[in-house]
């Protein structure tokens, strides 16, 4: 059976996400993501959306001035907020990406918005709309940064199908599960030329780092 249904594939995958952190041909990567997330978030008053089990949450919150970690899927949040992080420093809220209500208000403005494996995640159709949403409520001005991967064959699950507008999707398995429901996944994998093309219009000072497995950028929205 073939399900449309990735808030429940993440759901039922929370408590082993993180796995995906542990391949050793990865580590290089991941240290060089891990080590540029902090330097660029220093300082800053962060919104992260999509903080998953808070893997990433970990890594901005080490020279972040505070940060706001928020998800769609209360499953994975539950496992952000058993990491015990200081009250002081990082709190969770539940919230959609398209749909950003915070109740109450942050004490201080965001300075900055990490969206770490989310816009692979996003129709290329939406993308303009994410960003003009992020605009509206947080600002201009406001440094954006964004971490996914990037398709390595032979490593990456392949793609099953493309749709109209160029969407790639994934048919995947819960892990241990071989023989259990598949899920059609969306997941996109935007050359350089691609991101430039698609942020151009909202964003200034676009930088690209691409690496084996994943690439980073960083930006201000205009």
């Amino acid at each position: 059976m073939l399900k449309i249904d990735m808030a429940e594939y993440y759901a039922k995958r929370a408590a082993v996400y993180e796995d995906i952190y542990s391949a050793a041909e990865r580590q290089d990567d991941l240290l060089t993501l891990q080590v540029r997330v902090q330097e660029i978030l220093e300082g800053h008053d962060v919104l992260e959306v999509g903080c998953g089990t808070g893997f990433w949450t970990e890594q901005i919150a080490a020279t972040a001035n505070s940060v706001l970690a928020t998800d769609v899927n209360p499953e994975m949040m539950k496992l952000a907020q058993a990491k015990n992080f200081p009250a002081d420093k990082v709190q969770f809220a539940i919230a959609d990406v398209f749909n950003l209500q915070f109740d109450p208000q942050p004490a201080q403005p965001f300075t900055a918005v990490f969206l770490g494996f989310l816009w692979s995640h996003i129709g290329r159709q939406d993308q303009s709309k994410l960003l003009a949403h992020l605009r509206e409520k947080l600002g201009a001005d406001i440094l954006l940064v964004m971490i996914d991967n990037s398709y390595v064959d032979g490593s990456s699950t392949v793609i099953a199908r493309t749709d109209e507008y160029g969407n790639t999707y994934q048919h995947r398995r819960l892990p241990g599960q071989p023989n259990g429901d598949r899920y059609e996944i969306m997941k996109n994998f935007p050359t350089d030329s691609n991101l430039r093309k698609r942020l151009a219009p909202d964003t200034r000072d676009l930088r690209i780092l691409r690496l084996e497995y994943y690439w980073m950028l960083n930006c201000k929205l205009k």
